[in-house]
């Protein structure tokens, strides 16, 4: 039983994602299935399948079921001692690393209804003023509820909303209208909403400070790393990441480091690359600038590279072999008879890579060819991980003497981390369920204020439903009264329309030739007993299904024509049809299409007017 729920709430999330675009398979299964289970009681559906043939039938029930699911619960200054350390240290620092002209691109994912991105904004228009923050400032706000995303920007909040900000604040960026509050619509312009999908969609880049508080908790462990390493690429090598205090995400990526975790905020790690083959490279190139004999170039590199042993050979225009490091020799098993030769005809010329293609390109490009993580087998270690790198040495000009290559072994490095990764993920799996515990339980407490929120809401809607239950009592009074001289009316109405419908009927039925209406979508509404007796169906058999599909002898698929130019030039349209009766008698038939409109020119259908003719044998 438990097997067949767990698949039908899989095949919910499958249908959720195909129908409608939006993958929750990403999110936390407890959580996720505890939200939905509540939104069915609401619905009294006790299965995720009825609920799914629910949704097909009901597409308005998407939008309430996502507001189910994304928890909107947020405020301004949300624990507030954090705001205060972003105010006064982080802010600072950010500022103090810009020009004076260049651009500050701040990123709250996972906006709600916009109280963030305008505390972000405010605290921005404290540091800089407000006409620098004008000019500078740029406020990324996304989310993937868009009913949330529209209550943002119309940035009102209640008196109850504004409780936490400071007075001076309010005086200053908010207007107060009535019992609301309005942003102040300068600085609200600099902030920009968007739907943005943190799991599928690419991320904002160049960004200062990334605020993602409490989201990222609703994820599994997988996902956290996923969108993690989409907010390392999207921040600046100096931008900071502003997390919710329910989240502890350090020990799951190397692309942060704290810097203050008791506010939860985190400074991007930036990529580095430490490869020896790029320090030799410097180290060689300042050496370039000193010679000019290539001979003496040749000597300086061999000794450069056998003192800071490094495995390295130089191959000259011709593309043979001048020089060879002791550490290359060694790691090759090549060895000083082999300068001289041509490169081709070394087996370290295409083994375990094809250096020929790497120097081409060098010699295209003029910059440096770097190839990593190049595995060959080697017996005892199983496999070894070298980095190659060609480096182009010039002449003068755009010419070049030659290439330097360089050699790493990387294998012991690859191992380190591979030990490394599983002491990191030994280390996340004692950590995970202590986390998990305290994100579940955040998520229990922003389900619990959102509750209480919806409660304190329905409470007043309570209250001015009960106000205008009175007024509606009243209104129905007076409403009934009216029904009543409406409904004498009706009656009136009704009696004429009786008499009209009898006098139609009484016409059609002395007609002598068939009389058949459709309507504007071919369907019949009327059938009178001269067709019933030419092809023997009665009118319950044949009014509100379409001419077309009537099985009656007569081939009416041939009348679409001439029905479609009768009502386009609305004038009668005539046709010659042949056909059999009722009783399998060959029979002609001429038959007059002519449109059927009302006293206001509406076209209502067709009438067709069919005059049989006996075929002589």
């Amino acid at each position: 039983m438990e097997a067949k729920k767990t698949k039908e709430f899989e095949a919910l999330l499958d249908f959720l994602r195909d129908d409608r675009g939006f993958d929750f398979n990403g999110y936390k299964k407890s959580s996720l299935e505890r939200r939905i289970q509540k939104h069915l009681k609401m619905r009294d559906i006790d299965s995720y399948e009825l609920y799914q043939e629910y949704l097909e039938v009901h597409p308005e029930e998407f939008n309430l079921l996502f507001n189910s699911i994304l928890i909107n619960v947020t405020s301004f200054f949300r624990d507030k001692p954090a705001w205060d350390y972003v105010a006064e240290q982080i802010i600072p620092k950010i500022l103090a690393s810009k020009r004076e002209n260049e651009q500050i691109r701040f990123w709250s994912a996972g906006c709600a209804s916009g109280e963030e991105p305008y505390s972000l904004a405010m605290l921005l228009a404290e540091a800089l003023g407000k006409k620098e923050f004008l000019r500078r400032v740029k406020i990324y706000a996304t989310d993937v509820d868009e009913n949330a995303l529209m209550q943002a920007r119309r940035a009102i909040y209640s008196a109850e909303s504004v409780k936490n900000i400071d007075s001076t604040f309010i005086e200053k960026y908010f207007h107060k209208e009535k019992d609301v509050y309005q942003f102040d619509s300068e600085l609200r312009h600099q902030v920009i909403f968007g739907s943005l999908d943190l799991v599928q969609d690419s991320p904002i880049s160049r960004i200062d400070l990334l605020s993602c508080r409490n989201t990222l908790m609703y994820f599994n462990t997988e996902t956290q790393i996923q969108i993690l390493n989409r907010f390392h690429f999207a921040l600046r090598d100096t931008g900071f990441l502003f997390l919710g205090k329910a989240e502890m995400m350090v020990s799951r990526t190397h692309s942060f480091v704290p810097e203050a975790m008791k506010f939860r905020i985190l400074k991007k790690t930036p990529s580095i690359n430490r490869a020896n083959s790029e320090n030799a490279k410097f180290l060689i190139q300042r050496n370039q600038k000193d010679e000019t004999n290539t001979m003496k170039k040749v000597e300086v590199w061999e000794t450069l590279l056998n003192a800071i042993n490094i495995a390295g050979i130089v191959v000259n225009r011709n593309n043979a072999l001048v020089m060879i490091s002791l550490a290359f020799q060694d790691l090759f098993h090549i060895d000083q008879r082999d300068v001289g030769r041509p490169l081709q005809d070394l087996e370290i010329s295409y083994r375990p890579i094809d250096l020929r293609s790497l120097i081409d390109q060098a010699y295209t490009t003029g910059e440096t060819v770097i190839e990593r993580n190049v595995r060959r087998p080697k017996p005892g270690i199983g496999q070894q991980v070298m980095d190659f790198s060609v480096i182009p040495v010039p002449l003068k000009g755009k010419e070049f003497d030659g290439v330097l290559i360089i050699c790493s072994d990387e294998s012991l490095t690859h191992k380190l981390q591979e030990k490394l990764q599983v002491t990191n993920q030994e280390l996340e799996t004692s950590n995970e369920e202590l986390q998990s515990g305290n994100e579940e339980l955040e998520t229990t407490n922003e389900e619990l204020q959102s509750t209480n929120e919806e409660l304190e809401t329905t409470n007043e809607e309570l209250q001015a439903t009960n106000e205008e239950l009175e007024t509606i009592n009243e209104e129905l009074q007076s409403t009934n009264e009216e029904l009543e001289t409406i409904n004498n009316e009706l009656n009136q109405r009704t009696d004429e329309l009786n008499k009209s419908s009898a006098y139609i009927n009484s016409i059609l039925s002395n007609i002598d030739s068939a009389v058949i209406v459709i309507d504007t979508h071919h369907n019949v509404t009327s059938w009178n007993s001269a067709a019933r007796d030419q092809w023997g169906l009665v009118e319950n058999e044949v009014v509100n299904k379409s001419l077309f599909d009537l099985d009656m002898g007569l081939p009416v698929k041939a009348l679409k024509e001439p029905i479609s130019a009768s009502l386009k030039t609305m004038e009668r349209s005539d046709v010659e049809l042949e056909g059999i009766n009722r009783r399998g008698k060959k029979m002609a038939y001429t038959i007059h299409c002519s449109p059927f409109v009302s006293n206001d020119n509406q076209i209502l259908g067709a009438i067709l007017l069919i005059d049989p003719n006996s075929i002589s044998n």
